[in-house]
């Protein structure tokens, strides 16, 4: 796995603190309902045959596993700004027996050629960024996608009801209320069209112990 070096400035942990990385997959798969929001996340995007896929904030992999793991004739890429998750990552995939390509890089700065994948996916993720640094993921995101590509992103949106609501407000107080502003306002479509994205739509949704996550898709033309 190659490490690229890259500005980690503002970097937030998969659950807030790095001891807690340990813990992440027995976290999430307990509270979020991982695995089937993961595998519809999948199924949206429709992927064909030979695509080529890039996970962003890919944590642990279990997204970037599945992946492969329902097109085993994709080639996958996982990327995230934490070297010991990555660890944890290619261990994963290593249990799993798949082939996945994985780097060190920061969100708004990845390190791959313009117009390089046909489908890009993030889960969970965009609710740790600041206002500033999901537009700049998103332009990074649009400029590695070849035309006719589309991004896939799932993560926290606005609250479907009150208890929602009350509910996300541990994961803002988690985060940070700033990072998470875009999230509960429901701007991350907003976002996504600042970004270039066209045909930007909310297309499923999901409450959680935490929080309404939502799915969100755009196109790049």
């Amino acid at each position: 796995m190659k490490h690229d070096k890259n500005n980690h400035e503002g970097y937030i942990y998969a659950l807030r603190f790095k001891w807690l990385t340990a813990v992440y997959d027995l976290f999430v798969g307990a509270t979020m309902r991982e695995r089937r929001f993961k595998s519809a996340l999948i199924r949206q995007a429709h992927i064909r045959e030979g695509s080529t896929i890039l996970d962003v904030g890919c944590g642990t992999a279990t997204l970037t596993v599945m992946i492969k793991n329902a097109h085993p004739d994709a080639t996958v890429y996982g990327v995230d700004g934490d070297p010991a998750i990555l660890a944890r990552a290619a261990d994963k995939a290593s249990r799993e027996g798949v082939q996945l390509s994985f780097k060190e890089a920061m969100s708004d700065s990845l390190p791959y050629p313009d117009g390089h994948f046909d489908r890009v996916f993030s889960s969970l993720m965009f609710h740790h960024l600041t206002t500033d640094k999901k537009v700049a993921t998103l332009k990074e995101i649009y400029r590695v996608l070849k035309k006719g590509g589309a991004l896939f992103i799932a993560d926290f949106g606005r609250p479907s009801n009150l208890m929602m609501k009350i509910i996300f407000s541990i994961i803002r107080i988690l985060d940070s209320p700033e990072t998470t502003l875009d999230n509960v306002k429901g701007l991350i479509p907003a976002r996504m069209e600042s970004a270039g994205f066209k045909e930007v739509a909310v297309t499923y949704s999901l409450n959680t112990v935490f929080g309404t996550v939502c799915f969100y898709r755009g196109e790049k033309r």
